[in-house]
């Protein structure tokens, strides 16, 4: 795969259903750090997902596409406030380490200037690693990172929050 052919663009009502598919296997890749199990009919919650297409304009879905396959996606919320959250990005395990999510993750934060968060959680070392180099890439040594306890869920180890601006002054 070259970087040409990746696709980064908003997603729309139509994409819908590529998504919410992509979001089984997100939510299957994070079961591994939170427990959470599957719900009955084999979905997992899937707030996140419903906000992103309300049409509420404080949400922004993305999706990332090669040629025709579907590689991951981007959910941005807060838009309307001080503060850009990117509160769910996911990129198969087929492409992964070859600076899609990289390339992905630079568009979105670009389409939105300002102060942006990041979550993850320390037990995923991989995305550890990732969102400590997009800190890096896209604020140099201007990022800064902090613990912060997971709401309503005192049994989980605190998520680790990166805050940055961008583009970078």
């Amino acid at each position: 795969m070259t970087s040409a052919e990746l696709d980064i663009r908003p997603a729309t009502p139509a994409d819908r259903p590529t998504v919410e598919r992509l979001w089984l296997l997100f939510r299957h890749d994070l079961s591994e750090f939170g427990g959470q199990l599957p719900n009955p009919d084999g979905t997992f919650r899937s707030e996140r997902l419903e906000a992103a297409f309300s049409g509420d304009p404080d949400w922004a879905p993305y999706l990332f596409s090669v040629g025709e396959h579907p590689v991951g996606f981007a959910f941005v919320r807060a838009l309307s406030g001080p503060t850009r959250v990117l509160n769910s990005f996911f990129v198969v395990r087929g492409v992964r380490r070859s600076g899609v999510g990289l390339r992905a993750v630079r568009e979105v934060v670009a389409r939105h200037p300002g102060e942006w968060e990041i979550a993850f959680q320390d037990a995923n070392a991989g995305a550890v690693r990732f969102w400590r180099r997009v800190a890096v890439e896209l604020a140099g040594d201007r990022w800064e990172e902090e613990r912060r306890p997971v709401p309503d869920r005192p049994d989980l180890a605190p998520d680790v929050w990166i805050s940055l601006r961008y583009p970078n002054p």
